[in-house]
């Protein structure tokens, strides 16, 4: 006894079906591609790595005219970012944390992928150091300012673009020229003890110095400068499950077809 075409392909269907319902109800589950792009003019500033997370809302690392702790300062001094890491770990231990890019010099772009769940951390957290300087460097003041999913766990912000206007100085460190990252000795530093502030203003006193890639710096900034971008592209992540039963379907629908192209072929035979 053959089995019914018509029936097994009714049950391929629903088995295809069952799989795409099954894709959807995962959804709120990505993969999310940060690409990073340096936006300054040429021979102008540069970026250590960013440091970054998808979160709840709960790790906090810094706050305007307050005076800057370890988390913050390990980025702002040097950009290893250490502190920074753990306090965020320590904060929100269900957050995705990654690091991009290495040293991002003018015009240049680097990319990660990271695997978020949407429904648990939805907002996005970042801080690099800014070079060259003392203790400068990007990042968001409040943990809530970026909200990248909504409740469905759709992508609602594409990008983020920082000005000029936006860097901050941490005021942990004096400013020297001497001791400063990318154009002198970072590791001679002399405590500032003062509190994070908006300041892009003093990078132009830098202008003139070799820099550690070879180029003679110039600021080249205004307020509203674009400095950095921050872009997210984001991929589906299907259960192994939901996987095998669309694996399944479709292989059985490419046997029923060559099934029949079969029994025709040998009905054709029979005829001649």
């Amino acid at each position: 006894m053959h089995p019914n075409p018509r029936l097994a392909l009714a049950a391929i269907a629903a088995a295809i079906a069952a799989s795409s319902v099954t894709l959807s109800a995962h959804a709120e589950v990505v993969d999310v591609t940060v690409t990073v792009q340096n936006l300054a003019p040429a021979n102008g500033i540069a970026f250590a790595p960013l440091h970054l997370g998808f979160h709840s809302g709960s790790f906090d690392a810094f706050n305007l005219g307050g005076v800057a702790t370890a988390p913050i300062i390990s980025v702002a001094e040097g950009g290893a970012g250490g502190a920074w890491q753990a306090a965020f770990a320590a904060a929100d231990a269900t957050a995705t944390r990654g690091t991009v890019g290495g040293l991002l010099l003018p015009g240049a772009t680097s990319s990660l992928t990271l695997r978020v769940d949407t429904a648990l951390n939805p907002l996005f957290t970042f801080a690099g150091m800014v070079v060259p300087s003392n203790d400068f460097f990007i990042g968001n003041d409040s943990p809530t300012e970026y909200r990248l999913f909504d409740a469905t766990g759709a992508l609602t912000l594409p990008s983020i673009t920082v000005r000029a206007s936006e860097i901050w100085d941490a005021g942990s460190e004096v400013f020297d020229p001497a001791a400063a990252a990318f154009v002198g000795n970072n590791d001679l530093r002399t405590p500032q003890n003062s509190v994070v502030a908006l300041n892009f203003a003093e990078l132009a006193a830098f202008n003139g110095l070799s820099t550690g890639a070879g180029y003679t710096f110039n600021s080249g900034l205004s307020a509203g400068s674009e400095v950095y971008r921050i872009s997210f592209e984001v991929s589906p992540v299907p259960e192994p499950g939901s996987w095998a039963m669309l694996t399944a379907g479709l292989l059985g629908i490419g046997y029923l077809a060559r099934r029949r192209r079969d029994e025709g072929a040998r009905s054709a035979l029979g005829a001649a």
